[in-house]
């Protein structure tokens, strides 16, 4: 059974950094895309950023250049630095685990990131 667990999240002044984490289990990472997405409150969950077999990524433009995805395949981490935090990147933070091949869609829990002076 997949597990996904966030971490890492927190307030935090605008211009400020925060790293999440996300620890899977039952998943092997180069089977799947993984992904950071968020919803802030009132609005649609949205895609942050993905990586795939550890190296290839894909941002929104709206964390290009701030937000660095990456991921650790022997411990079966993903991670989200996050730099120059805006008010706007304010919201739940999911992890995503989806099969490249088959139909396999996995979330975890969530972790809040409030970004305030």
């Amino acid at each position: 059974q997949v597990q996904l667990v966030e971490s890492g999240g927190g307030l935090v002044q605008p211009g400020g950094s925060l790293n999440l984490s996300c620890a899977a289990s039952g998943i092997m990472f180069s089977l799947y895309v993984m992904g950071w997405y968020r919803q802030a409150p009132g609005k649609q969950r949205e895609l942050v950023a993905t990586v795939t077999s550890g190296d290839i990524t894909h941002y929104a433009d709206s964390v290009k250049g701030r937000f660095t995805i990456s991921a650790d395949n022997a411990k079966n981490t993903m991670y989200l630095q996050m730099n120059r935090l805006d008010p706007e990147d304010t919201g739940v933070y999911y992890c995503n685990a989806r099969h490249r091949w088959l139909i396999s869609n996995a979330w975890g829990q969530g972790t809040q990131v409030t970004v305030s002076a």
